[in-house]
């Protein structure tokens, strides 16, 4: 049987004007030795991204047809199945989403489809934050989510704010998503290799980064979006478990954003790993645990109204 190599994706997300598509042109012009095929998103009748977008080798594709998030996942499904049939055209797939997205169905769209499973793997969800006026729409859902849903995030525009301003948009930034890479820019002007290729929608990787982010005092926030991470050894059962998760998304499902786990469950030689958006959610077999490893059960949430002292309660009902 052939494996198929499947194609890195990258989900660019970002509030209206924080510097998306200043981004994407230099994805699309700087040297990075990959081929980018780009899905640029709008929201409205008629498309001008593309005209923004600065002319290169790699293909753009447009969805004007809606906002990606609501009424096109079919067709973001589609559009990538078709690409999927010129994959030697291209190294890496880059969506770009409209500013009023939601980032969560575009991420859900790769548990749910066949096709997308198979051949694409989500790489990271990167998220650009236009530090000098994200203070004017700091309450609103769109921005608030897309930071919570972010792998990568941009601190951008650094250069128009003062030094504190960047510190407390950072420590705040930071009580929202603790396990984001933070990055602060000027234009968006970024090392690609920090965005591209990073694999960070994967937990285990962010903890190979920073083992310190599951760490309590990280989160410990007031704001309604907030991330919670629970560390605890033991076994977990396999029943229990699912018996969990499921009553946890159908009561609280639209409040979490994201979750990510990787467990020691049912005494297996491989760890467990999960992760889910809303109400969809993904697991299977990681990486095997090493002879004399220590294991630990490690779950981070991100989401609104977070209450932490329940989830650590009721998770203590998994174990074996």
């Amino acid at each position: 049987m052939v494996l198929i190599q499947k194609i890195p994706v990258t989900v660019l997300t970002g509030y209206l004007g924080a510097g998306k598509t200043t981004l994407l042109n230099r994805i699309l012009t700087e040297e990075h030795d990959q081929r980018v095929a780009v899905i640029v998103n709008e929201f409205g009748e008629i498309g001008i991204d593309h005209q923004l977008v600065i002319d290169a080798d790699e293909e753009v594709f447009e969805m004007n047809n809606g906002c990606i998030c609501c009424t096109v996942r079919g067709d973001l499904i589609r559009i990538i199945g078709n690409l999927m049939q010129r994959r030697d055209r291209f190294d890496h797939l880059v969506i770009e989403t409209t500013g009023l997205a939601d980032p969560a169905p575009v991420i859900q769209s790769f548990f749910v489809d066949e096709v997308m499973l198979q051949q694409t793997q989500l790489d990271a969800v990167v998220t650009v934050v236009d530090a000098k006026h994200i203070w004017d729409h700091w309450e609103s859902s769109e921005a608030q989510e897309q930071i919570a849903f972010a792998d990568v995030i941009l601190l951008n525009k650094q250069d128009l704010v003062p030094p504190e301003v960047m510190t407390e948009l950072a420590q705040r930034v930071r009580g929202m998503n603790a396990i984001a890479a933070l990055h602060t820019t000027k234009n968006c002007n970024i090392d690609l290799n920090q965005l591209l290729g990073v694999q960070a929608f994967n937990l285990s990787h962010a903890l190979s980064i920073d083992p310190e982010f599951l760490d309590e005092d990280v989160h410990e926030h007031d704001q309604s979006v907030s991330s919670v991470a629970i560390t605890e050894t033991g076994t977990v059962d396999s029943v229990k478990l699912n018996r969990w998760l499921y009553q946890l998304v159908q009561n609280r499902g639209p409040d979490i954003f994201r979750m990510k786990g990787i467990l020691d469950m049912d005494e297996a030689d491989r760890r467990f790993v999960f992760q889910g958006v809303h109400m969809t959610l993904d697991g299977r077999p990681g990486k095997p645990w090493r002879s004399g490893e220590s294991r630990r059960n490690e779950l981070v949430f991100i989401g609104r109204n977070l209450n932490e002292a329940e989830l650590r309660t009721s998770f203590q009902t998994c174990f074996a």
